[in-house]
């Protein structure tokens, strides 16, 4: 008899183990379940490409110039109002993003280049004069590496300043000098050779873009899927982007010269250009060979759009010298 109960005893035990088993599982699988559900939810709900191209500064400065007020509110837009995503640690949504951070990090290298335009021609009255102090702040911030969060192990166990916190220095510091130019304190110069120069840049980082979509297709393409064109895509649309709203600017900034070298239409070709290049948007970046028959190279396409923005901004500088 007492074997017996000693059996049951040993049976409602085993019972009972296999239930509290059951429900560790239950609470394990919620679990997993819930931490899916946190970063594909907050994935897709921080997710951006802005690429609206109707874009206009929400607070210009009256008397400034207008392509700095564009340069401060693109890097202004994408890190508060978008919440800048390409330095996320593992433990947040913006992690798991790809596009959104390689479109960000395109914008914010296009709106260094013109920082250093800037620094370099546009807020100097000739090349000899001093280099305005605020543009020059700017200027060394807006290069800060984009994948900066609080720590930075590779140089330092110590906090270090994020990528967010230079780029909204540098936004400060560029409001502080139009608000300079805005008072005429400070130097905006809108010389034609100061176009020239500035133009200069873009095409010159629009050759360097191309260059790496040639590469890609001559060495990677193929394949329907890859992510290194995925990330190519983006980057280009971003600068692609920046470019174009940086252009639009100017063009408001450098009216009279324009308007004396009678380029109406020849800048009127740039901006459509540059419009189609920043507009251009796919569902699914598909890797296609030049001469694929079936899947398209969406790398080849966009590289076509810049080639012809980068042309066109030749003929304006030839125009712009004569």
């Amino acid at each position: 008899m007492a074997s017996l109960t000693e059996t049951k005893d040993r049976v409602v035990d085993r019972v009972r183990l296999m239930g509290s088993g059951r429900t560790y599982l239950r609470i394990l699988g919620v679990l997993f379940l819930l931490v899916v559900l946190y970063y594909l939810i907050g994935a897709v709900w921080i997710h951006t490409i802005d690429d609206d191209t109707s874009f206009v500064p929400p607070n210009p400065i009256p008397g400034g110039s207008r392509s700095v007020d564009m340069a401060a509110a693109l890097v202004e837009r994408e890190v508060d109002t978008h919440r800048w995503t390409a330095n996320d640690p593992f433990f947040l949504p913006g992690s798991m993003l790809d596009n959104m951070p390689n479109y960000q990090m395109g914008i914010l290298y296009a709106v260094s280049r013109f920082g250093t335009a800037l620094t370099e021609q546009l807020a100097r009255s000739r090349g000899t004069s001093a280099v305005d102090p605020d543009v020059d702040r700017a200027a060394g911030l807006l290069k800060y590496p984009g994948d900066v969060w609080m720590f930075n192990f590779s140089a330092s166990l110590a906090p270090t300043a994020t990528s967010e916190s230079q780029y909204r220095a540098a936004v400060k510091a560029l409001r502080a000098y139009n608000q300079r130019v805005a008072a005429g304190t400070a130097t905006f110069d809108v010389r034609a050779d100061n176009l020239i120069e500035t133009l200069e840049r873009f095409i010159s980082d629009l050759g360097s873009a191309s260059a790496v979509i040639d590469e890609h297709l001559t060495e990677r393409s193929g394949f329907p899927i890859s992510t290194s064109a995925d990330d190519i895509f983006y980057q280009n649309k971003g600068r692609l982007f920046a470019y174009y709203m940086l252009l639009t600017a100017l063009g408001e900034d450098f009216r009279q010269v324009l308007a004396e070298r009678n380029m109406g239409t020849v800048w009127n070709q740039v901006l459509s250009s540059g419009s189609d290049a920043a507009e251009q948007r796919v569902w699914v970046v598909l890797n296609g060979s030049t001469s694929s028959q079936f899947v398209p190279s969406h790398l080849a396409s966009q590289g076509f759009l810049l080639l012809r923005l980068r042309t066109q901004l030749r003929e304006a500088q030839q125009v712009l010298v004569r």
